[in-house]
């Protein structure tokens, strides 16, 4: 396969426009001005089909940086069809479903790729524990190495520690204290893994940075984080997951950006392509948000203050969403569709439309040790968007999808809308 005559953004950068070859699912040669560009009657191109993209942008097949699949191969369906072709969960259970899933989706070229944490550490009688009395939970700093060799065993990617006392679920809740969160992160790392917090507040953002945690995310809604913060975060070589689109649903109207999530249930583009449940529950839902809407006190603008304040000091954004949907669950951040609105987001905050799609391309590649996607070059997957326009001057142009590939294969779009326009 070679599209051919097609502006090429590799995950890092706008490399011109050029030609992209791939073949049993990896991506072979890649031509961009000033070089020759490949064409339909050179030698490699004979037996090759050819897709002319002019007037279009090849990207990276998109990496949805925190998102939480329930299981469902549905949403992993739906992820595909919006360009994401690799989700990365956040807590998912019970562990022997869990891998099934992930086995599954590394083998079918239908669904996103996945990578999941599996079981996340809590508090007892903490969030979310305090309703799921099945969930292992890590009770001191004695446990953390236990718990934390479990999760690898069970096939863990990462491990996610909840670092939040229910606050902003209406409830008074224990939560894991900074000595058992920096035995939980010295425990991943002895095994090779990363660590991902929740953290929603100030007080559960510092104690996280304190713990050596690998990566925060979400963000405080109560106040921007101060220029220490970020500093240190800079400094000590962290990365954030903001989940920009949850955080703006959650929060008061009055405070929302005019990039609202909500109004992908308008916009044609997302909705000719979702389910009638889908676009109801973005347009209505509010279940599975980790804040309750219309908090007092909750802003986004410092959210996006944040994001600002961090990209500019050298701390990764990387792209990821919340998604909590599945269709017996009203949340409004829906896979796939949604990591749209939180590209919008993130440019809202202040990073250029390039780097926000580095942020869901290459960044979460990089810093997840995904090291065979996530930029377009030899060797790698071929995982592949083309959409029409240039998303580098408009970001909103990464919705006008004109195609997919997921390792090479290319994803039926039309015969996906037609199944969810039916369902």
């Amino acid at each position: 396969m070679i599209i051919d005559n097609v502006r090429i953004f590799d995950g890092e950068r706008m490399l011109g426009r050029g030609s992209v070859e791939f073949a049993d699912g990896v991506i072979t040669r890649v031509m961009a001005e000033p070089a020759p560009r490949a064409s339909a009657s050179s030698s490699t191109a004979a037996s090759a089909e050819v897709i002319d993209g002019a007037g279009m942008t090849l990207l990276p097949g998109l990496i949805d940086a925190h998102t939480h699949v329930f299981g469902a191969e549905s949403n992993l369906e739906m992820a595909l069809a919006f360009g994401v072709t690799t989700e990365l969960d956040m807590f998912m259970g019970p562990p022997d479903a869990t891998r099934a899933l992930c086995t599954a989706a590394g083998e079918r070229a239908d669904l996103a790729d996945l990578r999941s944490a599996g079981l996340l550490a809590s508090a007892p009688g903490g969030h979310p524990g305090v309703t799921m009395p099945d969930l292992p939970t890590v009770a001191g700093p004695a446990q953390a190495d236990a718990f934390v060799a479990a999760r690898q065993a069970e096939g863990a990617h990462f491990i996610k520690i909840m670092v939040e006392d229910g606050a902003h679920h209406g409830m008074s809740l224990p939560a894991l204290d900074r000595a058992t969160v920096t035995a939980l992160a010295e425990a991943a790392r002895r095994r090779g893994l990363l660590t991902v917090a929740h953290v929603a507040a100030l007080w559960s953002a510092r104690l996280a940075l304190d713990s050596g945690v690998d990566m925060l995310t979400h963000l405080p809604l109560e106040a921007a984080l101060d220029d220490a913060f970020v500093s240190r975060t800079a400094e000590e070589k962290r990365a954030v997951i903001p989940t920009l689109v949850m955080l703006e649903m959650s929060t008061p109207k009055t405070s929302r950006s005019a990039h609202t999530g909500r109004s992908l249930a308008d916009d044609p583009q997302i909705a000719d392509h979702l389910p009638e449940h889908a676009r109801t529950a973005i347009a209505e839902g509010h279940e599975g948000l980790c804040i309750e809407p219309d908090s007092p006190g909750q802003h986004f603008t410092h959210a996006l203050s944040s994001v600002l304040s961090l990209h500019r000091a050298g701390v990764p954004v990387l792209a990821g969403t919340d998604a909590n949907y599945r269709p017996d669950r009203a949340c409004p951040v829906v896979h796939g569709a949604s990591l749209h609105a939180e590209l919008a987001l993130l440019v809202a905050a202040g990073l250029t439309p390039a780097e926000a799609l580095t942020a869901a391309t290459s960044a979460p590649a990089a810093h997840f040790g995904l090291a065979d996607r996530g930029v377009i070059a030899p060797g790698r997957r071929a995982d592949l968007v083309l959409v029409q326009g240039d998303p580098t001057k408009d970001i909103r142009r990464t919705r006008s999808i004109e195609a997919i590939w997921r390792g090479g294969v290319r994803f039926d779009r039309a015969a996906y809308g037609e199944r969810a326009a039916a369902s």
